[in-house]
């Protein structure tokens, strides 16, 4: 009987070796609205409620999202240069792979944000939270260089918020 048993599973295993079983699964973007490989420099999306929108390879180099509702928001490999984020809430968002350099984060709400592999240089981090956010180390770095204050809708410094360790 246990010979019965190695012969099925040997049997079951050359079996899927041979003829994989491909996995399915839905695409975020098929779910939320996506902007893939757009140019939308210099946009005004200020003040709009952009709740779970994804952002793939796309050009927002100077738009203005100061004060947007970004919860849950994606930007995979997108271009933020110089953007203006001031007063946004980008809580459990998404930042891969994307460049943010010289963009204004002051007075943003970023808990529980991913934001691995994207560049920090130069960006005004003014009393933002940060609070349970995933960044690579070497930006954290960078951001506690000129990270000051306190976030006025949670109350948190930025600092603290970022784990710098005190000058």
């Amino acid at each position: 009987m246990i010979k019965f048993w190695q012969l099925l599973t040997s049997f079951v295993l050359a079996f899927l070796l041979l003829f994989p079983v491909s996995a399915q699964a839905a695409s975020s973007s098929g779910v939320t609205g996506s902007t893939l490989l757009q140019n939308l420099k210099g946009k005004d999306f200020s003040g709009q409620s952009l709740v779970g929108e994804e952002y793939t390879s796309t050009n927002l180099e100077n738009a203005n999202f100061s004060n947007a509702d970004m919860r849950g928001v994606v930007f995979n490999g997108t271009l933020l240069h110089d953007v203006d984020l001031h007063g946004i809430d980008f809580q459990e968002g998404i930042a891969y792979l994307s460049d943010f350099r010289g963009a204004n984060l002051s007075d943003a709400v970023l808990t529980n944000a991913m934001m691995l592999r994207s560049l920090f240089d130069n960006v005004n981090v003014t009393n933002a939270d940060f609070t349970n956010a995933v960044l690579d180390r070497t930006e954290i770095k960078k951001l506690c260089a000129t990270a000051s204050g306190v976030n006025g809708k949670t109350g948190v410094s930025t600092r603290e918020s970022l784990g710098c360790k005190d000058k």
